[in-house]
């Protein structure tokens, strides 16, 4: 039963970490539901995001193979790799003074259905200020963003992404939703903002899974690696499928269903909780 609950939480992770639902959020509740919590548990849905950034690495392992080749010589794989360091950086200082305390204050499901709920009006707004200023024809590529690919960054793009990835340390607001809509305001275009959130997760998730392992390492034993290796498999198939799909998806759509799928079930958390239907642990 440990390795199916190890495999819904691999199959839940790898097909939310990359849209605006937040994958941490999800993780938590499914955790709850499923009633695998304590110390190891909460290690497992860190660590198991490393099994989803894999599958960014699979997906764009030419573009980053070509970038490490090209750190000597090539200034767009320097630029491009200066933007990832710049926008990693704001994740660290904040995730190293403020994590314990998020932690131990906001994951719990009720915090957790109240940033989805925040978020998804979020989108709406972000939606509606976008169509107002690109037009539907944006979709189709007919009008031209500020960014329009990950090779047009400067620096200062890539830190204010950073800072808008930290607002993701509160579980429940998505680092996937945090950095592509907030890219989509400072004028990435959907596509640009969208790639670059799989590029900076690779550092940023990859970093968080190996530090939180690390720090908890007394906590944890080798009868846990099983639990550890589905859960991270699981995820990283179920993310390569999901990476594959949201490139063709955001081509043609925006993100509204997404933030409406964020209001309902925020929703029906909270609605469940009060109304003492569900038992939502911490």
């Amino acid at each position: 039963m440990l390795l199916i609950k190890a495999a819904l939480l691999g199959l839940v992770e790898g097909l939310t970490e990359f849209l605006p639902i937040s994958s941490t959020g999800h993780l938590i509740l499914a955790a709850s539901l499923l009633d695998f919590t304590g110390e190891t548990a909460k290690v497992f849905e860190i660590a198991i995001q490393s099994g989803a950034m894999l599958a960014v690495v699979w997906e764009y392992r030419r573009r980053l193979s070509d970038t490490l080749r090209g750190l000597g010589s090539d200034e767009a794989a320097r630029r491009f790799a200066i933007n990832v360091a710049v926008a990693f950086v704001p994740a660290v200082v904040a995730g190293l003074a403020l994590g314990k305390a998020i932690k131990a204050a906001l994951f719990h499901p009720v915090p957790v259905a109240v940033a989805f709920i925040v978020g998804g009006f979020i989108i709406l707004w972000v939606e509606r200020w976008h169509h107002r200023r690109f037009g539907a024809m944006d979709l189709l590529g007919a009008r031209r963003a500020r960014v329009e690919t990950v090779d047009d960054m400067r620096p200062l793009d890539a830190l204010k992404v950073g800072l808008l990835q930290c607002l993701a340390l509160v579980p429940g607001t998505s680092r996937s939703g945090a950095t592509i809509i907030g890219g989509m305001v400072l004028g990435f275009s959907r596509r640009c903002a969208t790639e670059f959130s799989f590029y900076l997760g690779i550092p940023t998730l990859m970093g968080a899974g190996a530090y939180s392992v690390l720090k908890q390492r007394e906590a944890l034993s080798w009868s846990d690696a099983p639990v550890f290796a589905v859960g991270t498999v699981v995820a990283f198939f179920s993310a390569w499928l999901c990476i594959r799909w949201l490139i063709r998806y955001v081509s043609t759509h925006n993100f509204v269903p997404f933030a409406w799928y964020r209001i309902g079930f925020g929703a029906v958390v909270l609605i469940t909780a009060w109304g003492g239907w569900v038992d939502w642990r911490a």
